[in-house]
């Protein structure tokens, strides 16, 4: 207990970028969504791994590193250790805060009719696939009302009928119930541009579900530069 005469504790000091935290927090609860830029976005997160320091070069390094906003959140946990500054605390938050986009993009295309949410189902494509660095394949299974019943990783590498199976993909339709599918990949080069093989095994899936009453909707590919839809291209 404080005896008579004694001095008054003195707070603990302000570190030097309190300030500037306070300025970014109030930026980013009132300015909208372009109150903060890119590296602003990062320093922000990576507060958490680092309370008291200076993470803006930190935030730039990674952009420099990755490239991009989306990137960064989307890059492997390894990639990002290699990052001088990154610590586990770091690397979790940007992971949680990639998450939490993908299951918020995946919220706009649960539960309603896939074809008449067109864009919320690209956004969430691009966002949970856009920057892979592997090429994945994926099928979506649809009901008669072309609600999502089954979002299918086939698996990662080159699409071909090595990688995927025209009569596989139609059985688990029929497995599941489904009467109607759409394909997707991603193309790690960037440009979503369907290749030779790409059209190719689209159009030998649409053939085999034609004979059994399935129907291929379209064969999405997303890339960082945007998405191509065959169906659109007038390829299927």
């Amino acid at each position: 207990m404080p005896q008579e005469g004694d001095k008054p504790a003195k707070p603990a000091p302000r570190h030097a970028g309190t300030g500037h935290r306070a300025r970014l927090r109030q930026r980013l609860l009132t300015g909208g969504a372009e109150a903060l830029a890119d590296y602003e976005v990062l320093e922000y997160l990576l507060f958490a791994g680092n309370p008291r320091g200076d993470t803006k070069p930190l935030a730039k390094a990674l952009l420099d590193r990755f490239g991009t906003l989306p990137a960064v959140l989307n890059a492997d946990p390894a990639a990002l250790s290699q990052v001088k500054g990154m610590g586990d605390t770091g690397t979790a938050m940007l992971k949680a805060t990639a998450l939490a986009a993908r299951r918020m993009a995946r919220g706009e295309v649960q539960g309603k009719p896939v074809l008449g949410s067109w864009q919320a189902l690209i956004d969430y494509l691009t966002i949970d696939m856009a920057h892979l660095t592997v090429e994945r394949v994926r099928v979506l299974y649809l009901d008669t009302r072309n609600r999502l019943i089954l979002d299918h990783h086939v698996g990662d590498g080159s699409i071909d009928e090595a990688a995927i199976h025209p009569r596989e993909v139609v059985r688990r339709a029929l497995d599941v119930g489904a009467s109607a599918l759409i394909m997707v990949h991603n193309h790690p080069s960037g440009n979503p541009e369907p290749s030779t093989a790409d059209i190719q095994i689209t159009r030998r899936i649409a053939e085999a579900g034609r004979l059994l009453g399935i129907v291929v909707h379209d064969h999405v590919i997303v890339g960082r530069e945007g998405h191509a839809s065959l169906r659109a291209k007038g390829l299927i």
